[in-house]
């Protein structure tokens, strides 16, 4: 696989450097730590704000996690399509007769190592019930799902339990927003009640 921005040498040593820096300095505490494991989805929640993105972000380097996002094929078309695969992206084509959930299985069963991370709410908006496709592409793939949160109430992000997924994607999914629920988005307003 490629060098993405969280293996580049240099470079992410002085990002990891400066995401804690800056989340001390704004109050914020990381807890938790990534499993042990090579390849897992990495459930993103709650998700209320663009900054949403940088808190995930200087969560990445801080626990020196090398995240990988699916990103529309346009995205990666031209000058631009280098810089997105460095940063962890990678191409999905919709129009594609192959499904994103096969697009997604085939490329985590590719990778050596491939940490996932999804949105499950699919908008910054509240949201009656999560989209259920990082379900399915970790039961396709055979991966577990780990718990990724920012809670603005106690000033934390981190990482959460790790959740071995079964047939009954009801019930797991019940089981992963539990844990969720005391968890307050950086945009209050717009945390899900799940």
């Amino acid at each position: 696989m490629n060098t993405t921005i969280f293996d580049t040498p240099v470079l992410s040593k002085l990002l990891r450097g400066l995401s804690k820096a800056l989340l001390r300095l704004f109050g914020w505490r990381v807890q938790g730590r990534l499993p042990d494991l090579p390849k897992f989805v990495i459930v993103g929640a709650p998700h209320t704000s663009n900054w949403d993105f940088v808190m995930f972000l200087a969560l990445a380097f801080v626990l020196e996690a090398k995240v990988r996002f699916m990103g529309k094929a346009e995205l990666f078309r031209g000058p631009f399509g280098k810089f997105f695969r460095w940063c962890g992206g990678v191409p999905v084509d919709r129009s594609r007769s192959q499904g994103l959930v096969e697009q997604m299985v085939q490329a985590v069963r590719k990778a050596d190592h491939f940490q996932l991370v999804i949105t499950p709410e699919g908008t910054r908006s509240k949201v009656g019930e999560w989209k259920r496709g990082f379900h399915h592409i970790a039961r396709s793939a055979g991966i577990p799902v780990v718990a990724g949160f920012v809670d603005s109430v106690s000033k934390t992000c981190g990482i959460g339990p790790t959740f071995a997924l079964t047939d009954d994607i009801k019930a797991d999914i019940g089981r992963i927003q539990a844990f969720f629920k005391d968890k307050t988005g950086i945009n209050p307003r717009l945390t899900s009640e799940l």
